[in-house]
């Protein structure tokens, strides 16, 4: 298991994320507690990107209670539908938010969240935990997040 991470600060997003990725794969290699791996995924995410909150949900008794994060408290239970978190869930999609205040429904963990990105992963077929990223920044997220960390997400996949 790697206990460090290398990072590069002055290289583009897709860099970075290229860099993590197997980072994060060998971080949780042999690893199979999913509070471990999950823990260990959202510092490496906050670490290398500096988000203003990475976080896990994780579907209990029909809704999403919180798990591992990085960052100021937040939202403990979020029902399915609601907020960007339930809308992932429900919608069993990727959401990209470039201005959280824009989107309807959206729930305010913090008022300085400004853009978001949620991804689901699933088990058997169904969400199991939902990755949420907040950025203190509008529009922060795009295509290049969604598609690095849904490769996150299939490394999580393996464990749950």
């Amino acid at each position: 298991m790697a206990e460090t991470l290398v990072i590069s600060e002055a290289s583009t997003k897709p860099i970075r994320y290229q860099i993590l990725v197997p980072q994060i794969e060998s971080l949780v290699e042999g690893e199979k507690d999913v509070v471990a791996n999950l823990s260990n995924i959202a510092a490496a995410l906050k670490q290398t990107f500096n988000f203003f909150w990475v976080g896990f949900y994780i579907v209990k008794n029909n809704e999403l209670v919180l798990g591992p994060f990085q960052g100021p408290i937040a939202c403990t239970r979020i029902g399915l539908g609601k907020g960007v978190c339930g809308a992932s869930w429900k919608e069993k999609k990727p959401i990209i938010v470039p201005n959280v205040d824009e989107f309807p429904g959206h729930i305010a963990c913090s008022s300085d969240s400004k853009s978001e990105i949620v991804l689901p992963a699933f088990k058997n077929g169904e969400v199991a935990i939902v990755l949420d990223v907040d950025s203190d920044s509008l529009n922060d997220f795009d295509q290049t997040d969604e598609l690095y960390l849904q490769q996150v997400m299939k490394i999580i996949e393996k464990f749950i």
